[in-house]
């Protein structure tokens, strides 16, 4: 009896294995803006040297240095003392040619009424009335003479020709300034809003005119985003402006430029920064998580789906931009399939799996 029990129980089979679970999320199609990180450098919207326009000493510097001077503002007073002699000069010339032209004037007029009685002569008349042309000629000339003077005068007032941030000052007070000098008293630059003069590879520009042709790329018209050169992200987005027509020679890239508003003044003129540009918008993408992807030996893209018949199906894949903490997909995997990012060290090629729909965080 007791080998007949041992006999049964060897007959019995173990038990069969549970079919193993694996995490899946089923894809979908959406509009994906694909960008760029690309380098650049800030500059000035617009920027001005302030320079003398006379010769003269300077008496007074009007602004504080590294603040913000406003368009017709005093920055500097040169000596005027000399140039207000000048104009006080032209004055007194132009009154003396008004004065001689009142003379002349008056005698011409009186010449042609008393050459109705031929009391005088042709020729007196005719010298009478060209003095008096002359006299008016005196006047324009001297006139002209005044407002010369009195417009060397107010330039012994530098004005700031523009709005913006003003450098240091390369000169002070008793210094000597000349208007044919090479050197700028000072600068201006206006900050707000900030150019970003942006480097992008010509061959990546090319690639995405050819993508915008066949279709399957759509322009795009998103913001452009910041990050400073601490890696930390700029508040205000920017808009590109335009894209240089030619490539550089050397460098083989091509510049655009972005605007920035800027009103705290966080970016200067010279900083170096990184730009995340869209360049366009794939209509149909489709986004994986970047766990769903393996490489093989050979560095080719894999991917474990489930098919209808929850078996597992590996699948070679091409993956384009990397968005965040997915891979955008150009081939391989369609809308509606299983992928399994999940549990892939239980799922081998063929093997039948219990799927189960996970959610993961963007």
């Amino acid at each position: 009896m007791a080998l007949l029990a041992t006999a049964c129980s060897s007959d019995k089979k173990p038990p069969a294995a549970p079919t193993p679970e694996v995490g899946v999320v089923t894809l979908a199609t959406a509009p994906v803006t694909v960008s760029n990180e690309l380098t650049g450098r800030t500059a000035s919207t617009t920027a001005s040297d302030v320079r003398p326009q006379v010769d003269g000493i300077i008496k007074a510097r009007l602004f504080q240095e590294g603040s913000v001077v406003h368009a017709g503002q005093p920055l500097y007073q040169i000596d005027p003392r000399l140039y207000k002699a000048t104009l006080d000069s032209a004055r007194a010339q132009l009154e003396n040619a008004q004065a001689t032209l009142f003379t002349d004037q008056a005698k011409a007029n009186r010449y042609k009424t008393l050459s109705d009685n031929q009391a005088v002569s042709r020729q007196d008349i005719d010298d009478a009335v060209a003095a008096a042309r002359a006299a008016l000629a005196s006047v324009h000339q001297y006139q002209a003479a005044v407002e010369t003077a009195r417009v060397n005068l107010e330039y012994t007032r530098v004005l700031a020709p523009i709005t913006g941030r003003i450098s240091r000052s390369s000169v002070t007070p008793g210094a000597l300034v000349t208007a044919a000098q090479t050197t700028a008293l000072a600068t201006i630059q206006q900050l707000d809003p900030i150019y970003v003069d942006i480097t992008q590879s010509s061959a990546d520009l090319v690639k995405l005119r050819q993508a915008l042709a066949k279709g399957s790329v759509l322009p795009s018209s998103a913001a452009v985003h910041l990050k400073l050169e601490d890696g930390s992200d700029y508040p205000q987005t920017g808009t590109i402006e335009f894209s240089e027509v030619t490539v550089d020679e050397d460098a083989g890239t091509v510049t655009l430029r972005a605007r920035f508003p800027n009103p705290q003044g966080l970016l200067l003129p010279g900083m170096f920064v990184r730009v995340e540009a869209p360049q366009g918008i794939v209509p149909n993408g489709i986004l994986v998580p970047q766990q769903g992807i393996a490489r093989d030996a050979k560095g080719d893209a894999t991917a474990l789906v489930v098919d209808q018949n929850n078996k597992v199906v590996q699948r070679n894949v091409t993956t384009g931009q990397a968005i965040g903490n997915k891979w955008l997909i150009t081939a391989g995997l369609k809308a509606g399939d299983r992928l399994i990012v999940e549990g892939t060290a239980n799922a081998r090629d063929g093997a039948t799996v219990k799927p189960v729909s996970v959610k993961l965080d963007d």
